[in-house]
């Protein structure tokens, strides 16, 4: 059997509109927290709320390399 492709990255959408996601502070911010409390990282979903500016720049850097969040998420 061929393997299912998954289509979700960090957000759950393709690689390029994850990138335009996290490129838009709202929607990064909103995305992040709501994607890290869906994982059970609680604390990381409070610390993104509190610390937008950092975790949104290695957001858009790991959503570009990696397409998928990896600060406590």
């Amino acid at each position: 059997m061929a393997k299912k492709k998954s289509n979700g990255g960090a957000y759950g959408f393709g690689h390029i509109i994850n990138i335009i996601l996290a490129i838009i502070p709202i929607t990064s911010i909103i995305l992040g927290i709501v994607t890290r409390a869906q994982r059970g990282k609680i604390l990381g979903a409070v610390l993104n709320f509190f610390l937008f500016p950092l975790f949104w720049i290695v957001d858009i850097i790991t959503v570009i390399f990696d397409n998928k969040l990896s600060l406590l998420a």
